[in-house]
């Protein structure tokens, strides 16, 4: 029986806190401890790195952890918000300290924030896949989380702007945090005790080493994996670096904000349109038709300039309506492979974990491709007449190459469909 449409919403009410929390801690956090707080950018970027070497590397021995306990996708999800929430509260939160003491403070916050969010969402996710009874039904499941946190980006961005209107730095991420908490609260409770649970797997034997073999040994998997973090590395890249394009490219760096809603807002919008798609035409098809959407779309950033906002607001709209395949169908194609499979999701979250370090692995390497790229290129900012040809062609044209990449990658993968894949 499919998963009706108030089951879908109690469960993926959940992912707008978790999103809510990632952009902040990823985005916000370096130039609140940088900019308010003072602490020189060389420590703070090493003390950053770190932290999230820890974070990425993880994400497979929870993911493990989660297959190993009975009912474990729940536990775990509850389990890893509470310490998520102190993190999220104490890194907003610092006492009067030495730069030292400061940097203990954010290493301290940091981690525990970070093993809170990925202990709830690599457990989330799993679950969110052992829903789906059908290919159909997991395209949704992933599509209606997928929407809610895009809806939580969108709050992340939009919230701490209003409040920094009427109060200083530090006190407007004070409430902000104090409004996150609230939020979480409010959605973990109705998904905790009102979600469709997943059915009850049997707990995963074996050492993690063994569960990560058998995983990497799944030749789906590791194509599914490979197109993921080429398809992520190209979102990734314009993600570094949209501020800095549009401040010289379009000369309208106010406008930032508004661009970075229009594309959230397509997107949220477009996952309705995809869900359609993939249910008529596969999930392969959609994907594909959604990339090949965004790289001519993307291509025309290239050739704008000074003043061109019309355009690329346009651009923001087009490739924001292609994330929502990006964001729903990915993990829905990953679900099929797991329901096609003899023992179907018994080792999911060890799955997951490694899905997860994936996804901020292409965070990591678009950073460390597309910024030394921009400056071996003669790009530097401030120097506004200098480099300009080369930021233009890294932000449009690297993406719409990795894309490509990850397109053609993908029409030569047998892709597990609906019917394929175990009911």
């Amino acid at each position: 029986m499919p998963l009706t449409l108030s089951a879908l919403l109690r469960y993926g009410l959940l992912a707008m806190p978790l999103a809510m929390a990632a952009l902040p801690v990823y985005v916000l956090a370096p130039g609140f401890y940088g900019d308010t707080l003072g602490l020189p950018l060389a420590v703070l970027g090493f003390t950053l790195l770190g932290t999230r070497l820890i974070d990425t590397v993880q994400d497979p021995l929870l993911g493990y952890w989660s297959d190993r306990v009975r009912n474990g996708r729940v536990r775990f999800t509850a389990l890893g918000l509470p310490l998520l929430a102190a993190g999220f509260v104490a890194l907003f939160n610092p006492p009067a300290l030495s730069d030292a003491g400061l940097i203990v403070w954010l290493v301290g916050s940091l981690l525990l924030a970070y093993t809170g969010y990925s202990m709830s969402s690599i457990s989330y996710h799993a679950w969110g896949a052992e829903l789906g009874r059908s290919g159909e039904d997991r395209t949704r499941v992933t599509a209606i989380r997928e929407g809610f946190s895009l809806a939580g980006i969108l709050l992340a961005a939009l919230l701490p702007q209003a409040l920094m209107r009427t109060l200083d730095v530090p006190a407007a991420m004070a409430w902000f945090a104090g409004g996150f908490v609230v939020i979480l609260l409010v959605t973990a409770a109705i998904t905790l005790a009102r979600a469709p649970r997943p059915a009850a797997s049997r707990p995963n034997g074996g050492s993690p080493w063994r569960s990560w073999r058998r995983a990497l040994s799944n030749r789906d998997f590791l194509q599914l994996c490979s197109i993921f973090l080429l398809n992520g590395m190209a979102a990734a890249v314009p993600a570094t670096l949209v501020v800095f394009y549009v401040e010289y490219i379009l000369d309208a760096a106010a406008w930032t904000g508004l661009f970075l809603a229009l594309y959230f807002l397509a997107g949220v919008a477009g996952m309705p349109l995809w869900v359609r798609v993939a249910a008529v035409r596969g999930k392969r098809n959609a994907w594909l038709l959604a990339m090949g959407m965004a790289i001519v779309a993307f291509a025309w950033a290239a050739a704008l300039g000074s003043g061109d906002l019309a355009a690329f607001a346009l651009i923001c709209i087009v490739t924001g309506l292609a994330l929502g395949a990006d964001l729903a169908l990915p993990p829905a194609l990953l679900a099929d492979i797991l329901a096609s499979r003899p023992n179907g999701f018994d080792d999911a979250g060890s799955h997951f974990g490694l899905w997860n370090l994936l996804a901020k692995l292409s965070l990591a390497l678009a950073a460390g491709i597309a910024l030394p790229m921009l400056q071996w290129l003669g790009f530097s900012p401030g120097e506004t007449a200098a480099g300009l040809g080369a930021l233009a062609a890294t932000y449009a044209l690297l993406p719409c190459a990795l894309k490509l990449a990850a397109a053609l990658a993908l029409t030569r993968w047998q892709v597990p469909e609906p019917s394929e894949a175990a009911a």
